[in-house]
C-alpha cells in the first residue's frame, strides 16, 4: 500500500499550493459516503462543495455515462449534439428561460452572463451601458471577471488590477439600494444564498425591492445559481422561491453529479444578443457532460423527489436550531434547503477537523466562525439523525 505522507503531501509532488487540503485522500465514493485509502468510511457532508447532489455515484447517471462512452465521448459544437438539445429544454420546460448555454463550470458560466449582459446593452438595447452591481461577501468565481465581480477583497488580493465595470454595494440593505442603478449600470449580479460569504440567505422584502429598481430601469437581473441550484435549496432553482423570474441564471455544480459542466439560462429577448461567433466554448456541452446532466436533471425531477428534500431538510434544520438552543457556542442556524449554515462562537475550522477526526463526518466551512453543511439531496434520516448525534457531541 502506498504510504499515506507521501499521497498526502503536496510538497512531494508537482502540483501548484492553490488548495489547504485536508489530511486525507479519498478513494471510493457511494450513496453519501466516500472511503479513504486506508479503508476508513466517512459521511460526506460536503457533497464535493454542493456537487454531488445525487451522492456519489449515483446509479442512474452511471449507467447514462457508460452507454455514452460506448458511443461518443466529444465532437465540436459545430455539429448537432442530441443529449445537449435535450437538456437544454428540459431546463427551459422547468424554468422561466427560452435558452441555454452550455460551458464546463461555474466560472465560465459567470463569465459568459456577464458578457452577454454587456453584449444585451450594446447590441440590443443600443446604450453601450457596460457596468454590473454585485454585492458584499458574494463569490462569484476566480476568473479576472469573476474575482472582480467577488466582493471579497481577500479573493482579489494580489490581482490587481480589478477589471473595470463592477460596482459592490452591502447585501441585504434597503437603505443601499437608493444607490443602486448608475447611468452605465446594466445588469444586477446577486445569489440568492450566499455560500462561500456564509450562508446568508436574502431576504425577500430586499429582494422585491431590488427587482422592482432594475424593472423600472430596464436593468437586467443575473441569479448566480451555481450553489443553490439543482434542488440544494428545495426547488430546482432557488429563485422559485422568491416571486419574481431573473432575466439570466447561471448554474453548475450539482447539474452534472459531479461531472463538469456549467450554464447560462436565459430569457429570449436577452439570449438573442449572442450570435454565431459571439461566444463558444470547446468542451461545453459535450455528449458526456450533458447526458450526465440529462440523467441528473430527470432525477431531481422525478417523482416526490423535491417533495422530500424539502421534508427532510426542515426535519434536519428543526434539530439545528433545537442543538442551538442548548449549545451555547452556536449563535444562529442559517441557510435553506439542504445549503446550512451554523454560525459558532469560535473557530468553524476546529469545528470541521473534529468532526473529521473524532466522528468520520465531513462537513466545510464558510468563513472564519460558519460551519456548512451541505448533505447531498439523496441523505437519509437515520443520516440525518446520525450527524445531529455527531453534531450535539461537538457542541456538549
Amino acid at each position: 500500500m502506498p504510504n499515506k505522507e507521501m499521497i498526502i503531501d503536496d510538497s512531494t509532488a508537482n502540483l501548484m499550493s492553490t488548495y489547504n487540503r485536508f489530511p486525507l485522500t479519498l478513494t471510493k465514493g457511494s450513496g453519501s459516503y466516500v472511503w479513504d485509502e486506508q479503508g476508513a468510511k466517512y459521511l460526506d457532508y460536503t457533497s464535493g462543495i454542493a456537487t454531488c447532489n445525487l451522492g456519489h455515484r449515483p446509479p442512474y447517471v452511471q449507467a447514462a455515462l457508460v452507454d455514452q462512452l460506448e458511443q461518443l465521448w466529444h465532437c465540436s459544437n459545430l455539429y448537432h449534439i442530441p443529449s445537449q438539445q435535450q437538456l437544454a429544454g428540459k431546463l427551459a420546460e422547468n424554468s422561466c428561460f427560452d435558452h441555454v448555454f452550455f460551458c464546463n463550470s461555474g466560472a465560465e458560466a459567470n463569465e459568459a452572463a456577464l458578457k452577454l449582459a454587456r453584449r444585451y446593452a450594446a447590441e440590443i438595447k443600443g446604450t453601450g451601458q457596460y457596468e454590473v452591481v454585485t454585492f458584499s461577501q458574494s463569490f462569484h468565481g476566480r476568473t479576472l471577471a469573476t474575482l472582480a465581480a467577488t466582493a471579497q477583497e481577500k479573493i482579489q488580493q494580489g490581482f490587481a488590477p480589478k477589471m473595470p465595470g463592477f460596482r459592490h454595494l452591502p447585501y441585504n440593505d434597503s437603505d443601499a439600494l437608493a444607490d443602486l442603478i448608475k447611468p452605465e449600470t446594466t445588469a444586477v449580479m446577486l445569489e440568492l444564498v450566499q455560500g462561500e460569504g456564509g450562508v446568508i440567505p436574502a431576504r425577500k422584502a430586499w429582494v422585491e425591492q431590488l427587482v422592482a429598481i432594475c424593472r423600472a430601469h430596464d436593468v437586467l437581473i443575473i441569479v448566480d445559481e451555481i450553489q443553490t441550484g439543482m434542488g440544494r435549496t428545495g426547488t430546482l432553482f432557488a429563485y422559485q422561491q422568491y416571486d419574481f423570474e431573473p432575466d439570466i441564471v447561471t448554474v453548475a455544480k450539482g447539474l452534472g453529479s459531479g461531472f463538469p459542466i456549467g450554464a447560462v439560462l436565459a430569457k429570449a429577448h436577452v439570449a438573442k444578443a449572442f450570435s454565431p461567433g459571439t461566444h463558444g466554448s470547446t468542451f461545453g456541452g459535450n455528449p458526456l457532460a450533458t447526458t450526465a446532466g440529462l440523467a441528473t436533471l430527470e432525477t431531481l425531477l422525478g417523482p416526490s423527489f423535491l417533495s422530500d428534500v424539502q421534508e427532510h431538510a426542515t426535519y434536519f434544520k428543526t434539530k439545528l436550531q433545537q442543538l442551538a438552543e442548548q449549545a451555547d457556542a452556536i449563535i444562529e442556524v442559517r441557510g435553506t434547503g439542504y445549503l446550512l449554515g451554523l454560525q459558532i462562537n469560535g473557530a468553524a475550522i476546529d469545528y470541521v477537523n473534529k468532526a473529521r477526526e473524532l466522528h468520520q463526518l465531513l462537513i466545510l466551512v464558510a468563513g472564519p466562525d460558519v460551519i456548512r453543511i451541505l448533505p447531498p439531496l439523496t441523505t437519509s434520516v437515520e443520516e440525518i439523525d446520525q450527524v445531529l448525534h455527531s453534531l450535539t457531541e461537538l457542541f456538549n
